[in-house]
């Protein structure tokens, strides 16, 4: 609410406006939880429902467990070495998996209280272990204990769980990086350099945070494109063009953020087909007649299938066919297809679509092109202000709710911050100064 105050206060006062330039990156934000191994998430999630039992109903508890148990989940799991040979790693992994699947027995028998199946932490437990562990009878009947790995496989990180106190948390990898937690979304407005004062240096209006996401790791960028021009929409600032980074961009975002009056302002990911990687022929190397529903390959063989499809992810496309004998004695196949008893096959996007990615793709390298997407550059020093200034970097709080509501926090306290400096006059740094150069060393007249 703070948030969304201060922003329609700004709107008012005609410093931020729909139709402007506005630029969106995200960063990273470490969870609030410690980084556990398999072997290690499965004994702490098995001492997390363990602690919740023994608060909620330790008579209970005590009837169902030994002293055993105390001396292997009475501290933290990694508070202690692990065993360093493999084949006691996977001993003690057994054992976590068959102590799970006991307790959670227990909390479902005839003599529990009816509750303790809903405790947080007893859930935790259960979605663990439907994660990590499976049984299977064994030559004796009796059912054995194995770990989720080569013969069942473990889930996808946007839906496993790392840790049994935060269940929002997610693994991720970007470039190279692996971190547990979650990421930030920022979009600011851009100023115009050539509205900036020539005397002071002092720009038109501020450059204020407009819009704040805050998902799990494994959420790709691309999927937060949409929701965060809706999120401008519903607050009135959508912007005319919106900078961002390849990773925020697709050609359906293309098509869809123009109906919306939006200019998508990205680079498109590079084509990575077999032919783009050996320098043959690629799909925008073929004429396209979309009346006749025709295609024309660079040695001049018209297609001979025009067929509309729904791809595997559910994108609607168009599936073009060449003639197998004249692909087979074509003396360019080796730049075409790999096929051996096919001819070359084309998936087209619809033609709406097709056409933006086409214009896009040769928009990208003109000089034109590359000082307009200059705007974008800055939105590295809002990145730098949220992790550094406000320390999102890592989560005060666990759970997303919590890290949104300190992301918005972060954010308002940015805008006071460029506020205030913009009240009073005092320029943007428009390049690095280090603390040296901020001394003023000039001689007294």
């Amino acid at each position: 609410m703070i948030f969304d105050r201060l922003l329609d206060l700004a709107r008012q006062r005609g410093l931020v406006r729909a139709g402007g330039w506005q630029r969106t990156d995200s960063t990273h934000v470490l969870a609030r939880i410690r980084d556990l191994n398999r072997l290690e998430l499965a004994g702490e999630s098995v001492r997390a429902a363990l602690e919740a039992l023994a608060e909620a109903a330790p008579a209970w508890l005590a009837g169902v467990i030994d002293a055993s148990w105390q001396r292997v989940y009475g501290q933290r799991i990694d508070n202690w070495r692990l065993p360093e040979s493999q084949a006691a790693r996977d001993e003690l992994a057994v054992q976590y998996g068959r102590d799970g699947y006991w307790l959670l027995e227990q909390v479902q028998g005839p003599g529990a209280p009816g509750w303790l199946a809903e405790l947080p932490a007893v859930q935790v437990l259960r979605r663990i272990w439907i994660q990590q562990y499976y049984r299977e009878a064994g030559q004796d009947g009796e059912k054995v204990i194995r770990r989720e790995e080569r013969e069942h496989g473990l889930p996808p990180g946007k839906d496993r769980l790392a840790s049994p106190y935060d269940t929002d948390a997610r693994y991720s990898e970007e470039h190279g990086m692996g971190w547990t937690g979650y990421k930030g979304h920022l979009t600011e407005t851009v100023s115009d350099p050539a509205g900036d004062d020539p005397g002071t240096g002092q720009p038109a209006v501020p450059n204020l945070v407009t819009d704040v996401q805050t998902t799990h790791a494994a959420v790709p960028d691309v999927v937060m494109t949409a929701p965060v021009h809706d999120s401008l929409e519903a607050s009135g600032v959508l912007p005319g063009e919106h900078a961002v980074d390849s990773g925020y961009v697709s050609a359906d975002l293309l098509v869809s953020s123009r109906l919306r009056g939006v200019t998508l302002l990205g680079p498109l990911l590079a084509d990575v087909s077999a032919q783009a990687r050996s320098g043959g022929y690629t799909a925008d190397m073929f004429a396209i007649d979309w009346d006749r529903r025709q295609a024309t390959c660079p040695q001049g063989t018209l297609s001979s299938k025009w067929a509309p499809m729904r791809q595997h992810d559910g994108k609607e496309a168009i599936s073009v066919r060449f003639p197998a004998a004249t692909c087979r004695a074509c003396p360019a196949r080796d730049k075409c297809t790999t096929a051996r008893w096919t001819g070359r096959q084309l998936f087209l996007r619809p033609r709406e679509i097709y056409e933006a990615v086409t214009a896009a793709r040769a928009g990208q390298d003109t000089r034109h092109w590359k000082d307009r997407y200059k705007t974008r550059a800055g939105v590295e020093g809002l990145i730098h202000q949220a992790t550094c200034v406000t320390g999102i970097r890592r989560a005060r709080y666990t759970g997303l709710g919590k890290t949104r509501l300190e992301h918005l926090a972060a954010a308002t306290a940015i805008n006071v911050i460029r506020l205030d400096a913009w009240y009073a006059g005092n320029p943007l740094d428009r390049t690095r100064t280090t603390h040296l150069q901020r001394i003023n060393l000039a001689p007294a007249a």
